[in-house]
């Protein structure tokens, strides 16, 4: 019966319980290229000439590839790829910016590794993508490729926050998973987002602008914008690094100077608890990354935890955790 797991990931996923934990930053030599055949590149299509020159550098060098190494690859642009294209691939290939990875990440499962390339890099062009998650770019891929393929590639587990909605009708499901970010909020952005929020032994009554809840990567998203960096310093001190794989930030915007100052924990918190929230709003949403709105009702009870399967991201040069710390270290977040 085909299970839909890649022979490549499944014996990594069988390795990595050998030993309990994958060990952050760790390189694994076990994506052997006669196991890595089967490649989807998803990449981003909006006719600017610079992404059409990087999607056709790429091609080139997978022909290339093909040709060296057991490996068949098949290209789908962003807005047409379906949640059974990712199904058995061995390798996941993303051209774009960060952006375009949060959007299809939604789709990949934690048996699937993912190789992030930025198609217009900001080094190049100020006018062009960071790229936190995409380590490699056009210039270096062709031996990215094969470091991959070869088994040095460095292997991220990417943590991933969730939320799951119980409605008044006895109904329960499951948003997509979120790298970076995930927002609960009133429908309506000029309308407050009222609910009652609970998390381990305290609860309180609420009243936003919604809650943003990141994950230890996501820092650098839309938590990065939303507080004072003096404020943020000052939680990253309380922050263990042993913390970060099952950690999380919240934080409740806009809420009253004087409840911020009685109940701390619901304004901004770094926590490993659920947090649940009933709704007390005709109409809200959850929305993982930015990307898909998910809605509900008055009375439906709503728990975000960062138990989402986690993402199997493949870096080259140090870690996705060193490349933060990196930025941190040059207060760039």
């Amino acid at each position: 019966m085909n299970t839909g797991k890649s022979l490549t990931y499944s014996r990594l996923v069988s390795h990595n319980s050998y030993h309990s934990v994958l060990e952050e930053g760790r390189t694994l030599a076990i994506h052997e290229a006669e196991l890595m055949t089967n490649v989807l590149v998803v990449f981003k299509k909006n006719f600017e000439q610079v992404h059409d020159e990087s999607l056709r550098k790429i091609t080139d060098i997978l022909h290339d590839i093909s040709e060296r190494f057991d490996v068949k690859f098949d290209l789908t642009a962003r807005e047409k790829v379906r949640r059974a294209d990712f199904i058995g691939r061995d390798l996941v290939i993303v051209l774009g910016g960060d952006g375009t990875l949060t959007s299809i990440s939604h789709n990949i499962d934690a048996d699937t590794p993912v190789i992030g390339v930025n198609s217009h890099p900001i080094e190049q062009d100020p006018a062009g993508s960071f790229g936190f998650y995409m380590d490699s770019n056009v210039d270096t891929f062709a031996e990215d490729i094969v470091t991959a393929l070869n088994g040095n590639s460095i292997i991220n587990e990417v943590p991933r926050l969730q939320a799951i909605i119980d409605t008044t009708s006895g109904n329960r499901f499951t948003t997509d998973p979120a790298m970076n970010d995930l927002l609960i909020a009133n429908t309506h952005q000029y309308a407050p987002s009222k609910y009652h929020l609970r998390r381990g032994g305290k609860k309180c009554r609420q009243q936003s602008s919604g809650i943003v809840f990141s994950t230890w990567l996501g820092q650098g998203a839309w938590l990065n914008h939303i507080l004072e960096k003096s404020t943020m310093q000052k939680m990253r001190k309380k922050v263990d690094t042993s913390e970060i794989g099952d950690h999380y930030f919240v934080v409740s915007r806009e809420i009253p100077h004087q409840q911020r100052e009685d109940e701390e924990w619901s304004w901004f918190d770094w926590t490993n608890e659920d947090t649940v929230i009933t709704s007390d709003m005709h109409r809200g949403y959850v929305v993982p990354d930015g990307w898909d709105e998910v809605h509900f009702n008055r009375g439906a009870s709503i728990t975000v935890n960062l138990e989402a399967p986690k993402l199997c991201l493949l870096t080259f040069r140090k870690s996705i955790n060193e490349k933060l710390a990196d930025l941190i270290a040059q207060e760039l977040v």
